[in-house]
């Protein structure tokens, strides 16, 4: 953490130091200094309300926008105006805020629906074909005053005419209020098996200015009451079972299992006890390193869905910045016959995509 907190200060300060020393210069006017430092100064006090847990949206939003369309363009054209020249840095570095504009009033509308199979010798006959439809990290506090998105959301996850829906985390940003405008949209949302969710790590609520275990748990207590009003229901390190005929297999869910900075407080194998080895089994987990961590090789788990990364909200053709925090960041993973999913979700804390666009995710099991 502190050698990437390092490197970032690096990345922000010395792009900013070369561009004013050599295309600026020191004997600018004092409002244009003011001016040009602005944007940094913004960036560094946004980072300190964040860890502060200050107003954690709106500083979320300033800070990542500001390093998208600031830090990264003047990064870029310090490096290349080595290699290529300024005019052709330049030009490099505008067409990088251009695509970057694209993912913040655009890129954020196109939900894609992806789909997948998960092949196990594990899962009954009358199983075979069964369509599990996977969202994740819909943050839903973004979308105030955006009730379209939720609206085309829910009519593209009814056409896929899924056998069951899962929620994989991250349902609100701080405050489980967040939810309420939009509780009667996703009421709509139908699977013949139901709708099943687990907590992410922004579903707790402790990353808003209160926080108190009183107005944590008031938080908890409201979006699980929500959720269960809207037909959901949020398995608490529990497991169901899913029939057809007179064969069944389980679904189970744990509270968020995060890796550390994140928050860990789920319990497997209380939501797994009295399932049967060799049972098809699948687990809503919502952190992805869950999976290497504490579910292959140590059960017999087939099919495990997550999300959580989000692909950094960014990605360009196979890399997204996600790579160098997850080694599971997106996508279809299997190994010694167990499957992970990881989403890349619907949304973040702020209105921006660009390459990770926000996707619904169609897993078929199939049999051998």
């Amino acid at each position: 953490m502190i050698i990437s907190i390092i490197l970032f200060i690096i990345a922000l300060i010395l792009p900013d130091y070369y561009i004013w020393s050599v295309f600026v210069g020191l004997d600018a006017s004092w409002w244009w200094s003011v001016l040009y430092f602005i944007p940094t100064l913004a960036i560094i006090f946004s980072f300190v309300a964040v860890n502060r847990g200050l107003y954690h949206n709106t500083f979320m939003r300033i800070f990542f926008a500001l390093v998208l369309l600031v830090v990264l363009p003047k990064l870029i054209f310090t490096i290349l105006s080595f290699a290529i020249g300024y005019i052709a840095a330049l030009v490099v570095a505008l067409l990088l805020v251009l695509t970057l504009l694209y993912g913040f009033f655009f890129g954020w509308r196109r939900i894609k629906v992806k789909t997948t199979t998960c092949t196990s010798s594990l899962l009954p006959q009358e199983f075979d074909g069964y369509r599990i439809l996977q969202m994740s990290d819909l943050h839903i506090g973004t979308f105030r005053g955006k009730s379209s998105f939720i609206s085309k959301l829910v009519k593209i996850v009814n056409a896929q005419r899924p056998d069951l829906i899962v929620f994989t985390g991250d349902l609100v940003n701080v405050r489980a209020e967040e939810l309420h405008p939009f509780i009667s949209e996703l009421s709509k949302l139908s699977a013949v098996d139901g709708v099943f969710s687990v907590m992410g790590n922004h579903d707790y609520c402790e990353y808003g200015q209160d926080h108190t275990e009183r107005n944590i748990l008031r938080n908890q207590h409201i979006l699980q009451y929500w959720e269960e009003k809207m037909g959901w229901r949020m398995l608490m390190n529990e497991h169901v079972m899913l029939h057809r005929g007179h064969t069944e297999i389980a679904l189970a869910g744990v509270e968020n299992i995060g890796k550390p900075p994140f928050k860990s407080q789920g319990d497997l194998q209380k939501a797994i006890d009295g399932l049967q080895d060799g049972m098809f089994k699948i687990l809503l987990s919502h952190d992805p390193t869950h999976w290497r961590r504490g579910v292959l090789h140590q059960t017999d788990i087939a099919l495990t869905l997550s999300g959580h990364t989000h692909a950094g909200q960014l990605k360009i053709g196979k890399f997204s910045p996600a790579k160098w925090a997850y080694n599971e960041w997106g996508g279809k993973y299997t190994e010694d016959g167990a499957m992970l999913y990881v989403s890349l979700g619907l949304s973040g804390t702020m209105s921006f995509r660009f390459g990770a666009w926000p996707e619904v995710n169609v897993i078929k099991l199939n049999i051998p």
